[in-house]
């Protein structure tokens, strides 16, 4: 007799270790099993719990979905596809018979579950690859799989042997056949017509019954010496047993045991290794989930360019390559079913716990692109692996071009109602304290409701922070009534604006509240562009979505008239933006020409805020392309400005650490920078920007000399790229690379992706990459507990080459009252105009021996900065008068937008 017992045991403990090597990998991972069952048989129950606790034994995940009788086809079906999905499961078992009042097809019900997850092994593709010889590529179902396992163990050899099978049920006789075959024994499957069976049985050397009858096969059909394997499981009455019955196989046990050389017992022989091969379908689903989806290691199909000359509009290209369907490019980079929104075929949102998932994978290399001109975005696409930020241009951008230049998500919409929503939340509350008295103020903001009255949650929040530790409405003394019921706004001192998301120059400056039902609460006030708006800087800045809550909750709004900072928590307000915002939080997949991933999120305004996309993304993208890979992330309007935000804010809340700077450079852009004439949209180019003028481009390179050194205060190894076009030299090209390197570049590479795509941007790849392993002493620029105008002037100084600063008295006055208000040690965030590294657009080159005015200084407390207005710049763009829009229409029949670029 074999010991199964022991056998099934052997096979739980080295499961039991698998297991636990997984946990040490990544100790938030762990094999998960699902057991469907429907209605509640008890002989099913009993079985259930027996795989429930070899699970929990061997530490894999078990959960038990038991659906009622009652449940409908349709109903199982739904349970199916939901667990399909769930990347947490790795094994779906469908508890077979179905126990439902109604007609159940479960050949339909079975053949749902996804054939990875099959760990019983009876869909039809499974049962397919078996019947076919595949069986490295398929379960196995568990019964069959076992019996094997137990002929294994005898010693006996399979190949050459006759093998008889009697029944051909799908989940024992007909893949016990199969097995068998290709296992190259002769296999005879006997069933209820087969003539002779005893005749067929006294030939086998090895016998597998499976067909349901008690003690059907005799001792004396059996031959000496063979290996019998019995898998029925039947009820016989017994007065002996309290139950009056026992349980038998399909095998007479008394007498075949004295033929046999080898014997399973029934119970305790076939049962337990079923279980236990259940048990390993489970463990090797789970191990073949994580070599699909071992971080870096992409099954990634590029598309090929069919390059043109002359390079056609940025739309013409993008309508020429036809994108992957993005659910596809999703799984070629490793993100899982459950982890990807849909927003049509060419655009999806990436859910956050991605990261969870893979918190404990190393990162990827990480490279912040920047520049002296908006030419960022192009060098962003080629290099990418994976990265945030503008479309590009040319053979080098993000398609569908159409979507991401339109409504792409959503996000911003979301950004602009949350943000007016604040808005709206001030007026009204001014409007509401100026007309009430406290008593009517505080029974309106706490209704009554039932006979009673509750606090809010964010109530009781603003009660804390007023030092009022009471939860029941009714025992507040009237002083504190009138802390919590005002909030008494001084209206001067609202720094909170309105936004939206159109250049409209004439919302510049408004006036509010002139309808006679605002009864003369009327105020002047303004518009920003919805990128401008503190809410954009949060979802950039923000690291999941508690701490997007938080953020939102801290935002000031305004000052009190006795000096206090009110904050969106305060209005009641913060709770209404997180819900406003629960989806725009989720970073953006798109693709570009060649078929590269790109997270597209965030676009915080670079002049109010930092101008980087979202922390989210980068953080998903470095777990995505594991330790070889590599992250481009853009940091917008020059490296003055873009990089040092990056490097001295985003760089603080992230924790990330780049590896590499590149300094996109072009001739044109620092032949400007040397002195040469004004560029006027619509113009033509003048003639010392298309024709060789080195004299003019070397004193332009001064620019490029000050920003490389500009990033290397940070210790971060800098490489150069330099985007050459039609009309620059080779002399121009070298002339930029000879002065780069001299200056301390790591490298200096031109690049011609905007004409040719990645196979333009090759060297720049190779420099990169070379650049990536290089020393480097990352550092910040400034301790935040220093001054507010100390970290301002380390700025100025040492970024922007000024001589020194002057705190103009709005400014002066902010400082003392952010100090006041414990916001001084908030990191700075340079509002300045881009086009210069001085506060005057038209001071090109490297301005020296000018004092910085800062003539105020603003606070984004949620966003996590303070940011000093240096110069004046409208925050909302006005029309030219000639608008694109002239230009723009749809395509009724095809729908195609046409005009855009």
């Amino acid at each position: 007799i074999c010991e199964v017992m022991n056998l099934s045991g052997k096979v739980r403990e080295r499961l039991k270790k698998d297991v636990a090597e997984m946990k040490l990998k990544d100790p938030n991972f762990r094999p998960g099993l699902v057991v469907l069952q429907v209605g509640g048989r008890e002989d099913s129950n009993l079985y259930i719990s027996m795989k429930l606790k070899a699970a929990a034994e061997i530490g894999i995940n078990a959960t038990h979905m038991k659906l009622p009788k009652t449940a409908t086809e349709e109903e199982i079906l739904h349970s199916i596809t939901e667990i399909n999905e769930n990347s947490a499961v790795h094994g779906l078992l469908v508890q077979l018979p179905l126990d439902s009042i109604h007609k159940i097809d479960t050949e339909k019900v079975t053949n749902a579950v996804a054939p990875e997850k099959d760990v019983d092994g009876l869909t039809s593709i499974n049962a397919g690859k078996l019947a076919r010889g595949d069986l490295g590529d398929c379960f196995i179902p568990c019964t069959p799989n076992g019996c094997m396992e137990l002929i294994r163990q005898t010693g006996v050899s399979v190949a050459g042997k006759r093998a008889v099978v009697i029944g051909r049920s799908k989940i024992v006789g007909a893949p016990m056949h199969d097995l068998l075959l290709w296992s190259h024994a002769t296999v005879t499957t006997c069933h209820s017509k087969t003539a002779d069976l005893a005749g067929e049985v006294g030939k086998a050397d090895i016998l597998v019954v499976g067909i349901g009858k008690a003690e059907m096969v005799k001792g004396e059909w059996i031959k000496k010496g063979a290996v019998v394997i019995d898998c029925g499981i039947n009820h016989i009455p017994d007065e002996t047993k309290s139950s009056g019955k026992r349980v038998v196989g399909d095998v007479h046990f008394a007498s075949a045991k004295e033929q046999a050389g080898f014997i399973t017992p029934v119970p305790g022989g076939v049962g337990p290794m079923t279980v236990a091969m259940l048990m390993l379908n489970t463990v090797l689903s789970a191990k073949r989930f994580l070599e699909r989806h071992e971080p870096g290691k992409w099954n990634i199909s590029y598309t090929k360019l069919h390059l043109q000359t002359p390079v056609p509009s940025d739309i013409a290209i993008s309508r020429s390559c036809v994108p992957k369907p993005i659910d596809h490019l999703a799984r070629e980079v490793g993100l899982l079913t459950d982890e990807v929104e849909l927003y049509g075929k060419t655009k999806a949102k990436v859910q956050l716990k991605t990261i969870k998932r893979l918190q404990t994978q190393p990162d990827g290399k990480y490279v912040v692109v920047t520049g002296y001109a908006v030419s960022t975005s192009f060098c962003s696409v080629v290099l990418s692996h994976s990265r945030s930020g503008a479309a590009g241009g040319g053979y080098s951008q993000v398609i569908p071009m159409e979507e991401f230049n339109l409504h792409l998500t959503g996000d911003i919409h979301a950004i602009t109602a949350a943000n007016n929503l604040v808005a709206a939340a001030i007026d009204a509350r001014m409007f509401h304290e100026s007309t009430q008295s406290d008593k009517a103020l505080y029974n309106r903001l706490v209704p009554l409701s039932g006979g009673n009255r509750k606090f809010s949650p964010i109530q009781i929040n603003r009660l804390k922070k007023l030092g009022i530790e009471k939860t029941d409405p009714s025992t507040l003394t009237e002083e504190e009534i009138t802390r919590f019921a005002r909030l008494d706004i001084e209206p001067s001192s609202i720094t909170w604006q309105r936004v939206l998301d159109t250049n409209d120059r004439f919302l510049r400056k408004i006036t509010v509240g002139q309808s006679p039902t605002e009864k003369g609460h009327t105020r002047e006030a303004q518009f920003d562009i919805t990128v401008a708006s503190e809410i954009m800087a949060v979802l950039a800045l923000t690291s999941s979505l508690e701490d997007m809550r938080q953020r939102l909750a801290k935002m000031v709004v305004a000052t009190s008239r006795s000096g206090q900072p009110i904050t969106t928590e305060d209005l009641g307000v913060s709770g209404a933006l997180t819900v406003l915002m629960k989806d725009a939080i989720k970073p953006n997949l798109m693709q570009t020409l060649e078929g590269n991933p790109v997270f597209v999120h965030a676009g915080p305004f670079a002049n109010i805020a930092h101008g980087n996309s979202s922390i989210l993304a980068d953080k998903i993208a470095l777990k995505l392309v594991g330790p070889e890979g590599f992250v481009v992330t853009e940091a917008g309007f020059g490296a003055d400005i873009g990089m040092e935000k990056f490097f001295n804010i985003k760089c603080r809340y992230s924790g990330l650490r780049p590896h590499v700077v590149v300094l996109v450079a072009t001739v044109r852009a620092l032949k400007m920078h040397g002195g040469g004439p004004t560029v006027t949209a619509g113009m033509p180019l003048p003639k010392e920007y298309i024709e060789e003028n080195l004299e003019l481009l070397e004193k332009g390179c001064s620019n490029m000399r000050k920003q490389i050194e500009n990033a290397q205060h940070f210790g971060v190894p800098v490489v150069v790229a330099v985007n050459a076009f039609k009309t620059d030299t080779e002399a121009e090209l070298d002339l930029i690379c000879s002065i780069a390197k001299a200056a301390g570049a790591f490298d200096a590479v031109r690049c011609s992706h905007w004409a040719e795509g990645g196979a333009g941007a090759v060297a720049l790849g190779q420099a990169v990459q070379r650049a990536s392993v290089a020393p480097s002493n990352f550092k910040f620029l400034y301790d935040l507990e220093l001054p507010i105008a100390d970290k301002i002037r380390i700025i100025a100084q040492t970024i922007y080459g000024a001589d020194d600063i002057e705190l103009l008295p709005e400014a002066q006055h902010k400082v003392e009252l952010y100090t006041k208000q414990g916001f001084s040690s908030l990191p700075i965030c340079m509002a300045k105009t881009h086009l210069s590294l001085s506060h005057e657009a038209d001071k090109k080159g490297v301005p020296t021996g000018y004092i910085l005015p800062i003539r105020d200084i603003r606070a984004s407390v949620g966003a996590g900065f303070l940011y000093p207005l240096v110069g004046t710049m409208p925050t909302i763009p006005g029309l030219p008068t000639r608008p694109c829009f002239y230009d723009i229409d749809l395509d009724p029949e095809t729908e195609q937008v046409n005009g855009l670029f």
